[in-house]
């Protein structure tokens, strides 16, 4: 117990020094399943420490979401507590920083009526469109840290006991946040230099299209006017330098919504909102998913992309190698947090407005005029692996290698 409480107390100082840099006199809103609230103790008393003068803590109890969907009536699934959203979204607004503790049961809607569950996502996103744009327009300090919620933990490791499985994820996150060093914090300095230094080069290639091809997978993602790309630590508006996900492997920008064209196969399963998707193969003309299809969760997929019309098309296009320490764990972790970062990946819906050009000074039309996607979604799929190979085509139209076998050239 003793050590659990010494990686606690690590996680949560790198998760306030790194992942948010929390200012002394700043508010922090902290959101979490009820299961990690060790996890968010640990970060409230840092949050404390280094000045914060009220951490509030939102819990999310998974059984309560299940028992609506096993009991409310049909009319209740187009309700929100908007009211709640409207209050994260002044909190922003007034300049507290966010956390979220990721971990959730990735199975917990599996046998729920799909329709139902898409009506309850729509409905949320909705209400939940204020609090986004804050948190990808960065418009304050934000970053998202994980902890191993039990049937999480029984989905990664079917094979184990519960406390097994628990103790097992616990220690691939350890890992995969590069915790396991003498000094976190300053490991985590080193990291976000070297995803600096392949953001620096990317943006001074200027390419003006991805070419992604393996099996299944013949995908030209062409990028947004004056796109930019990021990666590791940000700068806030507010002024914090930041670390927006606790791990990322990942440099990314915004491709162009209408010059999208091909086919993609995922690599990894997807787990979204309680649902598992799995083999989603997807087809693009002009930007948009023309053809979709998945092994498992099909009408999950079919329903996200109803969403809105961005639904179908993207927002972010990320490289992450194959050799990232989260692919070389070989650990399937049923959550996009990780999962994104052992793979290059796409996503379905909204773009960030940091990835264009003085984004957060234009208007969503002149974002839209840049090629930047616009949705009330945003959902990352792991399209790569050893097998995938990445060209930068140049405003000329020539083929540059980027990656092979899912490695940087």
């Amino acid at each position: 117990m003793e050590a659990f409480a010494h990686q606690l107390q690590q996680l949560a100082k790198v998760a306030v020094h790194v992942g948010l840099g929390l200012r002394e006199g700043q508010e922090l809103v902290i959101t979490a399943p009820i299961e990690a609230a060790p996890l968010a103790r640990k970060i409230a008393e840092q949050a404390y420490r280094a000045g914060s003068p009220l951490v509030t803590v939102l819990y999310d109890d998974e059984a309560n979401t299940l028992l609506r969907f096993q009991h409310a009536p049909e009319s209740a699934f187009d309700k929100t507590p908007k009211w709640l959203f409207d209050g994260m979204a002044a909190a922003f607004q007034s300049g507290a920083a966010r956390l979220h503790i990721a971990g959730n049961d990735p199975n917990l809607l599996q046998g729920q009526n799909p329709e139902s569950v898409a009506r309850a996502n729509r409905a949320r996103s909705v209400a939940y469109r204020p609090v986004m744009e804050l948190i990808t327009t960065h418009h304050i300090n934000w970053t998202i840290v994980a902890y191993p919620h039990p049937a999480w933990a029984r989905v990664v490791f079917p094979e184990l006991s519960e406390q097994e499985a628990v103790q097992k994820l616990w220690e691939a996150i350890w890992k995969a946040s590069r915790l396991d060093t003498p000094d976190p914090v300053a490991t985590w300095q080193a990291h976000n230099q070297n995803l600096s230094e392949r953001v620096n080069y990317l943006n001074h290639k200027r390419y003006s299209a991805l070419h992604f091809k393996g099996p299944g997978t013949d995908l030209l993602v062409g990028l947004a006017d004056n796109h930019i790309w990021a990666g590791g630590a940000v700068q806030a508006k507010n002024g914090v330098v930041c670390t927006p996900n606790i791990p990322t492997e990942e440099v990314f920008t915004a491709p162009h919504k209408d010059r999208i064209e091909g086919y993609v196969r995922s690599t990894k399963p997807l787990s979204y909102q309680g649902s598992l998707l799995e083999e989603i193969e997807v087809r693009f003309e002009k930007g948009q998913v023309v053809e979709a299809k998945a092994k498992r969760g099909g009408e999950v997929l079919e329903r996200v992309l109803q969403t809105d019309e961005g639904a179908r098309s993207l927002g972010e296009v990320a490289l992450v190698p194959h050799s990232s320490p989260i692919a070389q764990s070989g650990v399937l972790f049923y959550n996009t947090l990780f999962d994104e970062n052992a793979a290059s990946h796409i996503a379905l819906g909204q773009a960030y407005s940091e990835c264009i050009e003085g984004g957060s000074q234009l208007s969503p039309e002149a974002l839209a005029a840049k090629g930047a996607n616009s949705s009330l979604i945003h959902i990352d799929w792991m399209i790569g692996s050893s097998q995938i190979d990445v060209d930068g085509i140049t405003e000329s139209g020539q083929s540059e290698a980027l990656m092979r076998a899912g490695e940087w050239v």
